[in-house]
């Protein structure tokens, strides 16, 4: 199952919002949408000539995946045509003659991405060379001459655009990371001068930055997208950042959910801007509806974003670009459109032939935006952030002054490889990726705080009161360039809001030099399920909550169901733990983490008389605030082989004790809907029909969505089926009875374990062992990380070529801390990376 799970729902409600809802501005905005008016191209004026490229589309459903090659398999391509030969072109139409000039024919490869310079004299854009995998930045005079390469390297640099300073800003694969929801790469801000030289890292994003484009104030427009404990699908919005990516701050979005905001471009002569609002979670390139966006009234107020046109399918558009304030020029399939503010349209140019039209530019000269000077030093490995008040923002009724003492600072780890739409063994629907815990620094009586974050970092913070349980949590990321100092108002303030406190003087934090992170000494920082919880469970809990006893109905025991252990999904589905479970984010306070986590406090004598030991309090409360994780490594990430195993194995037990089940079971418990042999998924939906309990649920990793909060939860595969110890598997020990050792909660359906039909049971768990035995399982000793994780980290250089998990045991542990600390900002010159 894909990231894309509830699109169609979002895509629908926005699609009826944007048509009926928002108004361009007018008594009746729409009356002339989508008429064909002949006389729009005046609006023109000296405008003679536009550059657009020919193209396949892209194979891929998501907005972002049209580069390079998927993880599961290096040899399936994400680019135009799935890896076939594409008919790329940069092409030129003349309005006043009619004619097209090919520029450049990409012969089977592909042109993506023109952008015309300041003087109109050239053209710089992306191009994938027939019979390479990696699009590459070149520059071509407008007249189809002197055709130049400006990066190279086994990455893909695309998405360009001129910089008023000489330089050039793009989206690069450099970053080396895999999209946390899915199988292909990421890419994020980078900036080089114009020969290609100095390339820098610009944003520290794990997941994609999209379409930068130059502000009339200098600043860096672009589409950012993440999502830190909270929903994957909901928040790719607009933000902005100084050329040097000092400043990285939301320009609009990222509070309402919703929307891909994306190709978005300054308005001439006003502060508009033009995007193309793709709906839901996205559609593949960049189709939208065209919007104005006035930004004056903040990030968060949604009337000031006007559609230009109804949100119908057929009418969807790419690659919007303001001529003036009330001409843009736009692509839609294989047509090159203008349209107005009123969403009056005239077709300019309909291509003849295969492939559609992408990104119509004007070749007229247009003015350089304002410079900012750059703002960083290289020579340091730090920069400072300044909170004025933790005490100031949204969704924070019940906090009191005083309350707040601390805050613990995280940082969200990339990932190596990625093979699905959900966060597989990272977490069951909660975090999508790992998050090392850096430490923490003190808030000041006034609530607020100054200190020093490593530069180049995705940070976010968690707000601790004097017990170190959490009261409020930041869903965003923050970082800092060297040497930058910058700052926010408050927790998830407002951001149209100013300080109450004026004079950064009178700031209790900067009586005193910068906090330095304090380290929590002795504590892994990046926390892992099966080494660091399961032990301490091991010691504190299991007596009570193991197969024989199961107080409370609750086994917390780790043997290892379909995808996690026993007792990882039943502290989830028992509400012990409180994490970000992949919703909207900016929870009221204490309602996520430490403080909403009964599992702490039942760790501190208040249950039964347990009493953990100050180290193991504090390494729970480690887990819990890093979002809980189940696999502390992302080489636990299972390939398309290792999930089908899984997925087979507990397909198994439901298809060849079917007739069992039927006839043993279906009394009591709704089992209409017969799995199959492939496991790709496992439809035992529960039908409550008739007061009957469904006796098993999907076991995707999108079960959360379905069973959260559902007492039906413990007849999930996840722990019916014990493939660690499969005598212990609940679906074999709730029906059998208590004199043979079963638990008869279910009757004596089993008098004894020599019972035919309980037989056929058991080997079908004992053969879904013997499965897994054969690739041995994530926390288990035996597990080897899969080819991709070693061909990736060989990529990165992180092992050495004969390195990898054949050679016998691999520390992938170590490796992942290698491979996270190769990001690290080192103080000195720009390095060149090639």
């Amino acid at each position: 199952m894909t990231c894309h799970y509830r699109i169609w729902p979002v895509f629908l409600g926005m699609l009826a919002l944007l048509g009926g809802g928002l108004h361009a501005g007018n008594s009746d905005p729409m009356a002339d949408d989508g008429a064909q008016s002949a006389g729009l191209d005046r609006s023109l004026g000296q405008i003679d000539e536009i550059v657009f490229c020919v193209r396949l589309p892209y194979n891929d459903p998501h907005w972002y995946a049209n580069i390079s090659y998927y993880c599961d398999d290096e040899t399936q391509k994400a680019y135009a045509g799935n890896g076939k030969p594409d008919i790329g072109k940069l092409c030129k139409w003349n309005r006043r003659t009619g004619a097209v000039t090919v520029l450049l024919e990409a012969k089977d490869g592909s042109i993506r991405d023109p952008v015309v310079h300041y003087d109109a004299q050239k053209i710089l854009f992306a191009y994938r060379k027939p019979g390479t995998d990696h699009y590459h930045l070149h520059e071509i005079d407008v007249d189809g001459s002197d055709l130049r390469q400006i990066t190279d390297g086994p990455f893909d640099d695309y998405e360009p655009a001129y910089l008023p300073d000489g330089g050039i800003v793009f989206i690069s694969t450099r970053c080396r990371c895999w999209v946390n929801c899915w199988k292909t790469q990421v890419g994020v801000l980078y900036r080089c001068d114009a020969d290609g030289s100095s390339i820098k890292r610009l944003s520290s994003n794990h997941e994609h930055d999209n379409t930068p484009w130059v502000l009339s104030d200098g600043r860096i427009l672009y589409t950012r997208w993440e999502y830190v404990d909270r929903s994957q699908v909901e928040f790719h919005h607009l933000w902005a950042m100084n050329p040097d990516g000092t400043e990285q701050t939301v320009l609009y979005g990222n509070m309402h959910p919703g929307i891909v905001m994306i190709d978005a471009k300054s308005v001439p002569g006003s502060s508009a801007i033009l995007a193309s609002f793709s709906p839901g979670h996205g559609v593949t390139d960049h189709r939208g509806i065209a919007t104005l966006i006035s930004p004056e009234a903040g990030p968060d107020f949604q009337p000031a974003a006007h559609p230009l046109h109804r949100a119908e399918w057929a009418r969807l558009i790419e690659d919007p670009y303001a001529i003036s304030a009330d001409c843009f020029l736009m692509a839609r399939n294989k047509q090159m459109i203008l349209m107005d503010g009123s969403g009056r349209e005239q077709i300019l140019y309909t291509l003849d032939g295969e492939g559609l039209i992408r990104e119509p530019r004007p070749i007229v000269p247009r003015v350089r935006e304002r410079v900012i000077p750059p703002r960083t030093d290289e020579k340091k490995t730090t920069g400072q952030l300044i909170l004025a008040d933790v005490y100031q923002g949204r969704n924070m009724a019940g906090v009191q002054r005083g309350d707040i003492k601390k805050l613990l600072v995280l940082e969200i780890l990339p990932k190596q490889v990625n093979f699905s739409g959900g966060p597989d063994l990272v977490s069951w629907l909660g975090t999508f990726t790992l998050e090392r815990v850096l430490g923490t620094v003190p808030v000041a009586e006034d609530g607020s705080a100054y200190f020093e974050l490593p530069a180049g970092r995705p940070v976010f913070f968690v707000a601790l009161d004097e017990n170190d349980l959490s009261v409020k949590r930041m869903h965003s990321f923050t970082s800092v360039m060297p040497g930058e100092v910058t700052g926010c108002v408050g927790c998830h303030e407002p951001r149209t809001r100013t300080p109450d406190v004026y004079d950064p003087s009178k700031l209790d934090a900067l009586r005193h030099p910068p906090s330095r992170i304090e380290p929590l000494e002795g504590f892994p920082d990046v926390l892992d399920f099966p080494r660091d919880i399961q032990p301490i469970l091991d010691r504190h809990c299991v007596l009570c909550h193991d197969y024989s006893r199961r107080d409370g109905n609750i086994v917390l025991t780790g043997d290892l169901g379909p995808e996690w252990s026993h007792s990882f999904f039943n502290l989830f589905v028992h509400r012990q733990v409180a994490d970000g479970r992949n919703g909207l984010g900016n929870y009221p306070p204490r309602s996520i983490g430490s403080s909403a986590s009964p599992l702490l406090e039942k760790l501190n004598q208040s249950h039964y008389g347990v009493e953990a030991s100050e180290r193991d309090w504090r390494m729970v409360w480690l887990w819990i605030e890093s979002g809980a994780p189940y696999a502390g490594s992302y080489a636990g990430l299972r390939n398309q082989r290792e999930q089908t195993v899984a997925g087979r194995a507990a397909a198994r037990v439901f298809v060849q004790g079917a007739d069992v089940l039927r006839q043993k079971c279906a009394h009591c418990h709704d089992i209409t809907n017969p799995l199959n042999e492939q496991g790709r998924a496992l439809p035992f939906y529960a039908n409550t029909a008739n007061n009957k309990r469904g006796l098993v649920r999907p076991t995707g990793i999108y079960e959360r969505v379905v069973i959260d909060n559902d007492p039906q939860a413990r007849f999930s595969p996840h722990v019916l089926l014990n493939f660690t110890r499969p005598q212990l598997s609940p679906i074999l020990l709730g029906p059998l009875a208590k004199e043979a050792g079963g638990w008869e909660s279910c009757g004596a359906v089993f008098t004894d374990c020599d019972d035919p039909d309980y037989q056929i049971l058991l080997s079908a768990i004992e053969k879904g062992r013997a499965d897994f035995d054969s690739t041995p399982r994530y926390g288990t000793p035996r597990f080897q990380p899969n080819r991709q994780y070693i061909r990736e980290m060989k990529r990165y250089g992180i092992l050495a070529p004969n390195d990898g998990a054949s050679s016998g045991p691999f520390d992938y542990f170590k490796a992942d801390q290698a491979y996270w600390k190769s990001f690290w900002y080192q103080a000195g010159p720009i390095i060149r990376e090639d």
